[in-house]
């Protein structure tokens, strides 16, 4: 079942900054806030010193609607009118496929659905008008 869909703020290095700007301005409160530092370590992946501070993930609580920001990874491409992508939480990794096989036709698999530390499902892509997704399956939040 799809649980939600939030907007997803993707930005090259100032999460941090908008993360407290958008508490400030949107009188949020800052649900979750992890930064690449913050990851599983990985020796074969190591960590940039200059990736440590830049947000993986924040949730904002905004009223009843929830704003995601996130950093890009050093080195990743970033365009303007990108920033913005449509995130959405999916109950089970099998509906995951589902909805994401579905949005991807005709479109461009950014990084494919896979397992990871947060999901066991997650994956971005940008659909044929050029919309870009992330799909996440959250297991424990069914409606």
């Amino acid at each position: 079942m799809i649980l939600g869909i939030n907007p997803y703020l993707v930005l090259d290095g100032g999460g941090q900054e908008a993360v407290q700007f958008y508490k400030e301005a949107l009188d949020a409160k800052v649900e979750v806030m992890q930064t690449f530092g913050d990851m599983p370590e990985n020796p074969e992946y190591p960590i940039p010193a200059e990736a440590k501070e830049r947000v993986l993930h924040a949730t904002l609580k905004v009223g009843n609607t929830d704003l995601m920001i996130s950093d890009t990874f050093p080195g990743q491409g970033h365009a303007i009118g990108s920033q913005v992508t449509i995130a959405i939480q999916i109950s089970n990794a099998e509906k995951a496929k589902e909805v994401f096989d579905k949005l991807q036709e005709g479109g461009e698999v950014i990084m494919p659905l896979q397992e990871t530390f947060w999901s066991p499902a997650y994956g971005q892509l940008k659909d044929k008008f050029s919309i870009e997704w992330q799909i996440t399956t959250n297991p424990t939040e069914q409606n």
